[in-house]
């Protein structure tokens, strides 16, 4: 399950009914979390051992349209091999940006993972899906 950002939900409010045009980024950045972010961010990303998010450009093919409501990656989103421990990963975050930026997407992962170094965390292609309520 996932939730929008209080930023996003502003942006799309203000893009849908009167205010400044919402512009998609070019790029968007997966992060791991072992204490998860809320509406308005913070959270426990993950550091050391190899992490960084995982930069994905935003288009129709690792993002197709969506289907009945649901849009989901359409391709496998894949961090780099962990070289130390990342601790036990809990949730996710999208970003706008490489590192700090805007929260646009977070979400609790279905079952929590610890990742050891050797360990390669992924969404494999339709495991990663937002839905509005």
């Amino acid at each position: 399950m996932s939730a929008l950002s209080a930023y996003l939900e502003n942006e799309l409010n203000d893009h849908v009914l009167g205010g400044a045009d919402y512009s998609r980024p070019a790029t968007v950045h997966f992060a791991l979390f072992t204490s998860a972010p809320t509406e308005s961010g913070g959270g426990t990303e993950c550091s050391g051992g190899s992490y960084a998010r995982v930069a994905v450009t935003n288009n129709a093919t690792n993002f197709p349209a969506a289907v009945s409501g649901v849009k989901a990656n359409g391709t496998a989103v894949t961090f780099a091999t962990a070289s130390a421990s990342w601790g036990t990963v809990t949730s996710f975050g999208v970003f706008d940006a490489s590192s700090s930026g805007n929260l646009l997407y977070f979400g609790n992962l279905a079952s929590t993972r610890t990742i050891t170094s050797g360990d390669t965390a992924r969404f494999a292609a339709g495991d990663f899906t937002i839905t509005f309520e």
